[in-house]
């Protein structure tokens, strides 16, 4: 496999993963525009709830991902529908549960964020409106991992795009035209999450590459066969262990950066906005390697995980260097994109330094990820993930007690760092697991 061809999967990946986080920047950009500096911090805390609940969830999209292209690099049609279909169906009964339980979720969340007054009340108004949408979140995660899995890039690519144009265009129109303040950002992400979601579907169904042709029994039994249905729900467990972990280290961020009042609270979810849009680059690169990996244990090709390893560990450098001195060359141009409250930005300009280290600390351990999950071997992940978030917690308390917000900034490029780090020294054990790394191994 040459640095060519892997770049022909990473670079479509990049495009269209990069696009997500803009559903949050664009929401952050959109508000900042409104003079009280309460709009940006309440759907801040918004997006960081729904973050939450789909980060939590988000193992519908990668385990998807790994299995079916696993299904693909073994030529095994069945599997492959298998693979979109029982994670399209548990991600439609999470997603109704979240409705029903909507209330408790969002009294919860505020409780642990300690928000309260103008940001809690502006929150409320995004959170009742975009929660409608989570059904289809859910469920369009499987239909992108699905796709990813089955090499269908540029489906993937398009639904993602023309979902961000769509939340773009409504966002500004509702916000800037109708006055519609945050009711108007929230209708309009909830209008795009559902469009990627049927659009995904219509674009899943002409592929082709989804092929039912069993009886509805053989469907059913096939669906819930227990050895391929244990081993998802492995999977599942470990990476939603995983997601645990982000989201406690996300929202102890946000928590305590609130600490510091509204304008610092701001300023960090500005950052933070940054911050999505440099890790989506590896996203994207992690989505390659993901999907390569998954190919080489379904043809059982030792040649191919060690060039897609290979690739992973050039390429996340070489993106590194290029990341960190885009944002130091454009940071002072790209920070007032989101906000015209000039104290906000004077603030954010202190903490502006912290995100020039954060891809050369983060690039191993968000791409290395895509290849443990493309093996579906997500245990090593979950452990990775625990030993950083105790280093996080261990530096946060007297870090903050010191430095305060660049001590929280700190605490989080160390546990950034540690998630590479672990992921890197994890490698021999992943191989071990892999037979046919091990037969080319005793050759």
């Amino acid at each position: 496999m040459t640095h060519r061809y892997f770049l022909s999967l990473a670079l479509p990946l990049i495009f269209a993963t990069i696009t997500v986080p803009l559903l949050g920047a664009v929401d952050t950009a959109v508000v900042g525009q409104l003079p009280d500096p309460a709009y940006i911090g309440g759907v801040a805390v918004g997006t960081v709830i729904f973050n939450s609940i789909y980060w939590l969830f988000g193992f519908l999209r990668v385990s998807t991902s790994g299995f079916a292209s696993q299904a693909l690099g073994a030529d095994d049609e069945m599997q492959s529908s298998m693979a979109f279909l029982r994670p399209v169906c548990i991600g439609l009964i999470i997603g109704l549960v979240i409705l029903l339980f909507q209330e408790v979720i969002f009294n919860l969340s505020i409780s642990f964020l300690g928000v309260q007054g103008n940001v809690k009340a502006i929150s409320s108004v995004y959170f009742h409106i975009r929660i409608w949408a989570a059904p289809f979140a859910l469920m369009n995660y499987a239909v992108l991992g699905w796709l990813l899995g089955m090499e269908q890039i540029k489906a993937t690519v398009l639904i993602q795009v023309l979902m961000n144009i769509l939340n773009i265009v409504l966002a500004v129109v509702l916000v800037l035209v109708f006055h519609l303040g945050v009711a108007g950002v929230a209708i309009a992400v909830l209008c795009a999450e559902v469009f990627a979601f049927v659009f995904g579907i219509i674009l899943l169904v002409r592929s082709g590459k989804l092929k039912v042709s069993m009886s509805t029994k053989e469907l059913f039994r096939n669906l819930y066969d227990k050895d391929p249905l244990k081993r998802m729900m492995i999977v599942n467990r470990d990476l939603f262990i995983r997601t645990i972990c982000l989201l406690a280290v996300f929202n102890t961020f946000t928590a305590k950066g609130a600490v510091y009042g509204e304008e610092v609270l701001a300023a960090n979810a500005i950052l933070i906005q940054i911050h999505y849009i440099m890790a989506y680059f590896y996203d994207g690169l992690a989505n390659a390697a993901s999907i390569l990996t998954g190919k080489a244990v379904g043809q059982r090709n030792g040649q191919l995980y060690e060039a897609t390893v290979q690739k992973s560990y050039f390429w996340s450098f070489t993106f590194s260097a290029a990341i960190s001195l885009a944002f130091f060359l454009c940071k002072d141009a790209a920070i007032p994109l989101f906000t015209v409250v000039e104290e906000v930005v004077l603030i954010t300009k202190q903490y502006e330094g912290w995100l020039i280290l954060f891809p050369l600390a983060s690039s191993i351990g968000l791409v290395f990820y895509g290849i443990f999950a493309g093996a579906a071997e997500a245990g090593l992940v979950r452990n990775s993930m625990l030993v950083s978030v105790g280093v996080f917690l261990a530096i946060l308390f007297p870090a903050t007690h010191y430095w305060g917000n660049h001590g929280l900034w700190l605490s989080f490029i160390v546990f950034s760092l540690f998630r590479s780090i672990l992921l890197v020294r994890y490698m021999p054990a992943l191989e071990k697991r892999l037979p046919f790394m091990n037969k080319q191994t005793s050759a």
